[in-house]
């Protein structure tokens, strides 16, 4: 017999499973000696009582052999001699749509503009460093897009868009960590998720795909209302009659082109502001009603959520145990995001924590048509920039300064490697995001004690939250609704918000490209 049970343990029975055993067997109805095995299928942290619990779904096996779990087959073939589809960009959306394409029998060709995830880390190290940007090798573009050096966080919400199971079984094919398949929340690592990336581009590889690197795509070539291929920045011509945009949030050159040659896109609202560090260890008191964190308990995390003025506020990308990183994609700008190695065992919990913005905004400054959300946001980038301390050091200025218009004379320790340099924010962000952001944290500290507080760090500034614009496509055939075979993918044609989403559209992507071939 298999049963379903839950059962809610301390994190130290949690993390020996001889101790909770006898809750298996308890929640059961059965004697220990009876339970053969058990497969488990969820797991969380209940903080809500003074006593953290790990609550664990369990399928347990009852007089009978445990049944081994059923090894997953992605059902790769060799494609090398296939009709081709070329896909630009190699994140998550790329590297998923090539790999659905290669079970379907068709060759993708990946046109990536960056390097390799190996040869990105000097690019990584010069921006942390010396305060220097490679337009083309950064914290956003190269193999493995964004989500490579910003931690590989696999939550998501978006589990009626496809598979999100097939994702997290593929990156453990791939070999992320077995926990994925079942923690409520999984989590690889920057540390970990390169050397993923690089397993599955090999096999693309090896099933006669190709994935080229600093190839970047400077005209989509059309014939009449129909697709005919990519034009890269060497002169390169490739021939496909089906492209998959999948280029992330940062492709302003692609947005740029899209728009001068007529083809279709529009304005998005997205949401901008800062990148908002605490101690860890206040986190874990807040979070956990405990002092000092025992081993057992990871980092704890925070979700939390406002109206201010009519704008929907909310902590964006958290990061327990983690650093404030460069996301710059090009010089004049500061940009910050957020990472964790797996173990999540820094010093720091940072989150960014954005004011949601639209077309009313941008009309303010003079910014309209379909790029106008795109110069908004440049222009706050550059801001930061002109008042920040130089080679990417980051204005930065303590939480309640911040809310009281007072100078932070002195900064706290910060993960942020290239540094952070003592400024008013409100100079920084639009008025009508710094006036909602203002209220938000101190709404924030109503919810959760202790975050309100002047040892937390505001850094600025957290903007590439999602793409600008939104390419427009058929929602039955997923092309562009002005062009054939031009299939706008993920994150940077608006249809995600992470990797597992990113992932599940550049599957849709493939299989929808394959049905118009």
């Amino acid at each position: 017999m298999i049963k379903n049970i839950t059962i809610s343990v301390l994190p130290s029975e949690a993390a020996e499973e001889r101790s909770y055993k006898r809750y298996i067997a308890e929640e059961a109805g059965v004697q220990a000696k009876r339970i053969t095995g058990y497969h488990i299928t969820k797991r969380s942290i209940d903080a809500r009582s003074r006593q953290p619990r790990v609550v664990m779904q369990l399928d347990v096996f009852i007089d009978e052999p445990v049944k081994p779990l059923p090894i997953f087959d992605p059902q790769l073939q060799n494609v090398r001699n296939k009709p081709t589809v070329v896909i630009v960009g190699a994140g998550p959306a790329g590297l998923f749509a090539a790999l659905k394409l290669i079970t379907l029998g068709y060759k993708p060709v990946i046109l990536e503009r960056g390097k390799d995830v190996r040869s990105r880390r000097r690019d990584l190290a010069a921006m942390n460093k010396e305060g220097v940007v490679n337009p083309e090798s950064n914290y956003c573009f190269g193999e493995g897009g964004a989500g490579t050096y910003s931690d590989g966080k696999l939550y998501t919400r978006s589990t009626k868009r496809g598979d999100v199971k097939r994702i997290l079984q593929l990156f453990h094919h791939f070999g992320a960590d077995e926990q994925i398949l079942y923690e409520a929340h999984p989590h690889i690592g920057t540390n970990k998720l390169p050397h993923i990336i690089t397993a599955m581009r090999e096999q693309i590889i090896a099933c006669g795909g190709e994935v080229l690197f600093g190839q970047k795509v400077t005209d989509i070539l059309l014939a009449g209302d129909a697709v005919k291929g990519v034009k890269t920045l060497d002169g390169t011509t490739i021939e496909a009659s089906a492209v998959i945009l999948a280029t992330g949030h940062s492709a302003r050159d692609i947005f740029t082109l899209l728009h001068d040659k007529g083809i279709e896109i529009e304005a998005k609202p997205f949401a901008l502001g800062v990148r908002i560090e605490h101690p860890q260890q206040l986190i874990d008191h807040a979070q956990y009603h405990c002092n000092i964190r025992g081993e057992y308990l990871p980092p704890a995390s925070y979700s939390l959520v406002a109206q201010e003025y009519g704008r929907g506020v909310f902590s964006f990308c958290m990061c327990p145990g983690g650093i404030i990183a460069p996301a710059a994609t090009d010089h004049g700008e500061i940009v910050v995001n957020g990472w964790s190695p797996s173990k999540r065992n820094n010093p720091y919990a940072n989150s960014g924590t954005v004011v949601a913005v639209d077309e009313k905004d941008f009309a303010k400054y003079g910014f309209k048509g379909p790029l106008a959300a795109m110069y908004y946001q440049r222009m706050v980038e550059q801001q930061a920039y002109k008042i920040g301390g130089g080679k990417l050091v980051a204005p930065a200025q303590r939480m309640t300064d911040f809310v009281n218009d007072k100078h932070s004379s002195t900064l706290p320790d910060c993960s942020y490697l290239p540094g952070v340099h003592s400024a008013a924010i409100k100079d920084v962000l639009p008025k009508e995001v710094s006036q909602a952001l203002k209220q938000a944290v101190q709404d924030f500290g109503k919810k959760m004690k202790g975050y309100y507080t002047n040892d937390a760090l505001l850094v600025a500034t957290e903007s590439r939250t999602s793409s600008p614009v939104r390419i427009p496509r058929d929602k039955d055939t997923l092309q562009h609704t002005q062009i054939k075979g031009l299939y706008p993918c993920a994150e940077g044609a608006g249809y995600a918000g992470g990797i597992v989403s990113a992932a599940i559209d550049g599957e849709r992507c493939a299989e929808a490209a394959v049905k118009y071939l």
